[in-house]
């Protein structure tokens, strides 16, 4: 009998505008804790600036890929943390628009993954304060929007492991679940 797949996930273009959306959202609220590190490094802001040009109605190009590519070395060149967090919050908005029409618990890390990166650089940056990260959930949780939960609940839930972003990620998975579409 041959192994079966992730199953498709129905996903349109609009679905991938709301989850890029609600990205771009969570990754601004920490920009400026990788602007502190790197104030002369524009990556970061640049791929927030696509993905909301994407969630817009602008192209899914290769501008939205190499802004998400920038973000991560932005990332990876950064001197602190919670800036190392922030800039990945940025990379992963930027590639919320790259989601997959695949039912796998990895692409959950698509729609919350720059939700639980802000999260952990907002932790990082009060002293590694759980309670911050917790409290930028809730306010990430408010602004995710119908159309996102039930894009959400299209795939299963967000998979183990990926150290304290990874249970943020988790967190913010079954909140939204259990909170189901309004």
């Amino acid at each position: 009998m041959a192994e079966v797949g992730p199953q498709p996930v129905p996903l349109s273009r609009q679905d991938l505008r709301e989850v890029t959306a609600f990205a771009a959202t969570c990754a601004r609220a920490v920009l400026d804790v990788f602007e502190a590190d790197r104030p002369d490094d524009p990556r970061p802001r640049r791929a927030l600036d696509t993905a909301r040009e994407f969630a817009r109605g602008g192209e899914r190009g290769k501008a939205l890929r190499d802004a998400a590519w920038a973000a991560l070395k932005a990332a990876q060149a950064a001197e602190g943390a919670a800036a190392r967090e922030a800039a990945r919050a940025a990379m992963a908005a930027a590639g919320a628009a790259y989601l997959h029409p695949l039912a796998k618990a990895t692409q959950v890390k698509h729609i919350l993954g720059s939700a639980a990166h802000a999260a952990r650089a907002a932790e990082l940056a009060a002293g590694d304060d759980r309670a911050v990260g917790e409290d930028h959930l809730r306010r990430a949780a408010g602004h995710a929007t119908a159309a996102l939960v039930d894009v959400l609940g299209r795939y299963p839930a967000a998979p183990s492991g990926g150290g304290r972003t990874g249970e943020l990620l988790r967190s913010l998975d079954a909140t939204l679940r259990d909170r189901g579409p309004r």
